[in-house]
């Protein structure tokens, strides 16, 4: 199996050295790097290309225009190779083990459509702060789930051949358009939950999802949220109507109020803990 580890890059060639010594560190081997710069407006290209060298497992190219990241990731996708795609930031970094840890378990269970691993919050400087318990293990075949609160997020990996029979990655969702692709590949089979932390997540003031779009994220989450619901049929939702048109954030987080609950809690470790035994 071949890994396409994407990276999207927009002003982040000076951070992107750490990344590559990452990559080049994995000790799963059968990989290649597919790089796409969003028409950065630094030297990003430059670095990137100098830092890269002759290394053909590394391929480079550049957005005509600055197009946003969601259409640089549904490009990267497009231009991966591999049979299993995986998204790291150019200011980011993986462990040694997270492609092959994700790897072992695509070859293992061929129902499995995406992986997930838990991942470290660290500072400027790349040092470990903590490792945030948000991620965990999520229930299958769940059609009220949506990833809302997020439990689905670094380091991921997903099947390319399943991921081409969905609608594919909605490149109007900023900062969301994760999340879209993370529920559509939900949608198509298992997802597996690896609990270790190969993720490294740099905090800093230019990360995307750092700087002032993200108060934009949360309308933009409801809104996948929202093609969710319409692509599952869903009418209503613990008695509420769902909507026939999106009207607000606020009304579609409302339907999943009921998600709070410790009641509702208990039950989804429940029926976690039964597809464990039985899986």
């Amino acid at each position: 199996m071949k890994f396409s580890i994407l990276i999207a890059n927009y002003n982040n060639g000076k951070f992107f050295k750490t990344c590559y010594d990452s990559i080049i560190a994995q000790t799963y081997d059968n990989w290649e790097a597919i790089i796409l710069d969003d028409c950065s407006t630094d030297n990003s290209l430059e670095v990137i290309q100098k830092i890269v060298g002759n290394d053909s497992r590394f391929k480079i190219y550049e957005n005509a225009q600055n197009s946003g990241v969601g259409v640089t990731k549904n490009k990267l996708i497009e231009l991966g190779e591999g049979d299993i795609c995986g998204f790291v930031d150019p200011d980011d970094a993986i462990s040694p083990n997270a492609l092959l840890s994700s790897i072992t378990i695509f070859k293992k269970n061929h129902d499995v459509v995406l992986t997930y691993s838990k991942f470290v919050k660290c500072d400027e400087n790349l040092i470990p702060i903590e490792i945030p318990k948000l991620t965990m293990r999520v229930p299958n075949s769940d059609p009220y789930f949506f990833n809302c609160p997020v439990h689905i997020v670094h380091f991921v990996s997903f099947r390319k051949d399943v991921y081409n029979q969905t609608e594919k990655m909605d490149t109007v969702m900023r900062i969301a358009e994760d999340q879209d692709l993370y529920l559509k590949m939900y949608e198509k089979g298992k997802v597996h939950f690896i609990n270790e932390a190969h993720y490294l997540y740099r905090t800093h003031a230019g990360g995307i999802s750092q700087n002032e779009n993200r108060p934009k994220s949360r309308e933009y989450f409801a809104k996948v949220i929202f093609n969710a619901m319409k692509r599952r049929n869903l009418k209503t939702i613990n008695g509420k109507a769902v909507p026939n048109e999106y009207n607000n954030s606020t009304e579609i987080y409302s339907l999943l109020e009921y998600q709070s609950s410790i009641i509702f809690r208990l039950k989804k470790k429940l029926k976690i803990f039964v597809q464990q035994v039985f899986s």
